[in-house]
Formats: C-alpha cells, sequence, structure tokens
C-alpha cells in the first residue's frame, strides 16, 4: 500500500495521504514520496491544480515520533528529493482539504497550501512548543492574526476547524466526507480563469503574505538552542510510551534568565 495515493481528475491532482494506521504521520519514505510528486506535478503540464487531503482520522499527525525515537533524530529526516511545495517553489496552486487531526507538520501543510477547505470535526494544532525550545512563534504571524491568538497557537493549544473558519484561517467549512468535493468545486472555478492570470495571481498574493524579519529569524535560531537538549529527545519518548515528561528546562538553571534578545540591524547606509 502506497503511503502517498494520488487520483487525477481532469487537470486536478488529488494527492491523498496513506498511513491512517499512524494518523498519517510523516515518515521518512512519506516525505520522500510527497517530494517526488510535488516535483512531477509542477512539471506536469497536462495539472494545473492540486487537492491535499488525508485518509481516515487524521490529515497528518506531523511528525513520526517513532522513527525519530529509533533514528534518535528530533523531528526526522528530511527528504533528500528536491520538494517544491515545501520549497515554496511551486507555481501552482494547492487546496487542502482537511479530513481529521492537523497537527505540528500536518499544521504546516495546512498552512503552506493557497485555500483551505475543512471538515467541521478537524483539530488543529501547531506542536512546536511540546517538541522543541521553541513553540511555534511565526504561525500565527504568517496567518495574519492578532497577536493573543498568535500566542494562543506559538504555545499549542488546540483550535476546532469551526473557530479557525471564524478568524478567517480556513474559507470553507463542511460535513465530514465532503472536503475534497468542496475543494474540487474551488479547483473548477479557478479553473475557468486564464492562465497567466491564475499562475501570476497566486504568485502575487504569496508574495504579499507577512514574513518575519532577518532579526527575528535569527533570535528564533538562537532561542531553538537555548534550553537542555535532552527535553527534545524526551518529549518525543514520553509521547511514544503513554506517560507524562520528565523535562530538565536548561543544563543551568539560571539560563532561564539569560534570554538572548533581538539585536539591532545595521542599515546598509549606515555601514
Amino acid at each position: 500500500m502506497a503511503v502517498v495515493e494520488t487520483e487525477t481528475r481532469g487537470q486536478v491532482l488529488v494527492v491523498r495521504l496513506n498511513r491512517p494506521e499512524r494518523l498519517n504521520a510523516l515518515n521518512h519514505e512519506m516525505r520522500e514520496e510527497l517530494a517526488r510528486i510535488w516535483s512531477s506535478f509542477r512539471r506536469d503540464a497536462a495539472l494545473e491544480v492540486a487537492i491535499l487531503t488525508g485518509t481516515g482520522r487524521g490529515f497528518c499527525a506531523g511528525e513520526d515520533m517513532k522513527e525519530s525515537l529509533a533514528e534518535r533524530n528530533p523531528g526526522g529526516r528530511r527528504s533528500v528529493t528536491e520538494d517544491p511545495f515545501n520549497a515554496g517553489t511551486l507555481e501552482k496552486p494547492v487546496i487542502t482539504a482537511v479530513n481529521g487531526f492537523a497537527m505540528g507538520g500536518g499544521f504546516m501543510l495546512v498552512e503552506r497550501t493557497d485555500l483551505r477547505v475543512a471538515a467541521r470535526t478537524a483539530i488543529f494544532e501547531v506542536s512546536e512548543a511540546k517538541r522543541w525550545l521553541l513553540g511555534g512563534w511565526n504561525h500565527g504571524h504568517l496567518a495574519n492574526l492578532a497577536y493573543p491568538v498568535a500566542m494562543e497557537m506559538a504555545l499549542g493549544f488546540r483550535f476546532t476547524a469551526e473557530r479557525f473558519f471564524q478568524l478567517g484561517f480556513l474559507n470553507r467549512l463542511v460535513e465530514p466526507g465532503e472536503e475534497v468535493e468542496s475543494a474540487m468545486e474551488m479547483a473548477s472555478h479557478i479553473l475557468t480563469l486564464p492562465p497567466a492570470a491564475r499562475v501570476n495571481t497566486v504568485h502575487m498574493m504569496r508574495r504579499m503574505r507577512p514574513a518575519p524579519n532577518p532579526a527575528q529569524r535569527d533570535l528564533a535560531a538562537r532561542l531553538h538552542e537555548h534550553g537542555a537538549k535532552d527535553d527534545l529527545l524526551e518529549s518525543r519518548a514520553a509521547f511514544a510510551e503513554k506517560r507524562a515528561p520528565q523535562f530538565k528546562g536548561w543544563n543551568d538553571p539560571e539560563d532561564r534568565y539569560r534570554l538572548p534578545d533581538l539585536e539591532a540591524v545595521t542599515p546598509p547606509d549606515a555601514q
């Protein structure tokens, strides 16, 4: 059984994550297969729009914790094959049809798509705060959401599809089982547009999305190193063993008071 299944409906490619027994968690095999599929879709002149969905109760549960623990590699192995969807170089629009849980890396798949349909029963979570030394600081910013909502996302609270629809993060809210057909309706509209208008509009809209500045990205990189690295594997082991984690926090307890901060960026004309 393929870990990712595809079907074509005219000019639309339906990509279906297919590890239902693991809530479609992203293992190395699935990452490689997705990279191959997105690369092929990018260059296929017969296909213009993609729909990304999942099989079973989950859209995607994110990182495969068991594989990460077995390989002692938090976050898991990334694909060797270039993935234009993840890299942001895929010129064609992608619509997500969220059928269930979209957690961690699964949430990140959703936020990379251009249009979003979700079942009313779908659940979303930005999980970095539970697995890393820095929570999902940039997701609410990328979604252009208010600060307290972005903070809630960053701290790993769960969101219902209904709430995300009200916040404007989702385009359509449908009954369970109707996600793909609703996404197909959106794809059909997109295909009525002049090809250049479709491609150019998607390109322009993506370039207008909010983005962290260099100083913020630098601070995030330093905060990812600020704390006891042992906690990365402990969080995954506790999840896999269904127990409460025993976190260390910091190798030196005083480090909690030595937080790195934003560094001033010198304007080019002042150098």
